[in-house]
């Protein structure tokens, strides 16, 4: 039984989860949008707000904790000079989900998260 048990698994080890958010995560900021379905969303969607309030600090404590989840440094980069700046008098509410309705080969429900601008 799963009783209180958050997050979700995505039928892959722990290492490969934990990649595939990094990744997400980065291609969410170096596009700024992205469409995959609705679960990864929701799960990469805390992810993505604790960086940009990590970028919001901007001090060299928050960049380096930023870089332990993001390994790629020009999304780190861009994440404390251009993202972070843009929501520095909003409390939270970085990204949106917005449902796309299912997908056509396996009717998986997709979404597209976006930074709100």
């Amino acid at each position: 039984m799963r009783h209180q048990v958050s997050g979700r698994k995505f039928d892959r080890p722990t290492h490969e989860r934990l990649s595939m958010y990094r990744n997400m995560v980065a291609s969410l900021f170096t596009s700024e949008k992205m469409v995959t379905t609705e679960a990864k969303a929701k799960e990469i969607r805390p992810l993505a707000e604790r960086m940009i309030t990590l970028g919001k600090k901007g001090n060299l404590a928050a960049r380096r904790r930023a870089l332990a989840f993001i390994y790629d440094e020009n999304v780190v980069e861009k994440l404390f000079r251009d993202i972070a700046p843009r929501y520095a008098e909003r409390a939270g509410g970085y990204t949106r989900i917005i449902k796309l309705g299912p997908r056509q080969g396996d009717c998986a429900l997709m979404a597209q998260i976006e930074l709100v601008a």
